[in-house]
């Protein structure tokens, strides 16, 4: 559980857990020194694919604000092995999570691959990095062949992760793992009607 339990698990949190007949198994995965949990290859290869996640801040009024954060896939990148980082894309204007983060900076967020059923937690601290101030590291987080107005970039240090339960993901597809994973069958129709037309045009063609 790491750090991420050591950040989670808070005595109220704890004294829920023992009410409901938990807190026992949470105890043993809570071993050792809660160290800052490190970035692995699992974590880089699941968060550089990902297309969008859900961030919340919390602002100062003590609300919690959810904002789903969307682009190509890679528009995570992984800076370092407790670095994460993304472009802010220009849109409503209205910037909440930006605000938040001038009085709060920790933030969590969930990042979901929707066909495998996998989820995962992070709990980090953030700034913000704009070209006039961090030009080099912004420029880490422009993600290729994307056309959008990028107004800043978020640098996330992460604090805990936690690989959550896959309960309840429904899968859903994107329209190119839809296009990707019917390719064959397009491919195996097109022959077919391709071969149908030829009997089609040699009968056509007898005496």
């Amino acid at each position: 559980m790491g750090r991420f339990g050591a950040i989670a698990f808070t005595p109220a949190v704890k004294a829920m857990q023992a009410r409901m007949g938990s807190r026992a198994a949470y105890a043993r995965m809570e071993g050792g020194s809660p160290s800052r949990d490190a970035i692995g290859d699992d974590e880089r290869e699941f968060l550089e694919a990902r297309d969008s996640f859900y961030m919340a801040t919390v602002g100062e009024g003590g609300w919690p604000y959810i904002q789903h954060r969307g682009g190509p896939k890679g528009i995570v990148q992984v800076l370092g092995p407790h670095t994460l980082g993304f472009a802010d894309f220009r849109g409503n204007r209205q910037y909440i999570s930006v605000g938040n983060l001038a009085t709060n900076d920790r933030v969590a967020l969930i990042f979901v691959d929707y066909p495998s059923k996998t989820r995962l937690k992070v709990l980090a601290c953030a700034r913000i990095v704009t070209a006039a101030d961090d030009a080099e590291t912004l420029g880490k987080l422009v993600p290729r062949d994307y056309r959008a107005s990028i107004e800043r970039g978020f640098v996330l240090e992460v604090e805990g992760l936690d690989w959550n339960c896959p309960q309840h993901i429904v899968p859903r597809y994107t329209e190119d793992e839809i296009a990707e994973a019917t390719a064959p069958l397009r491919a195996r129709l097109a022959a077919l009607e391709a071969e149908s037309a030829s009997l089609r045009a040699g009968r056509a063609e007898r005496p």
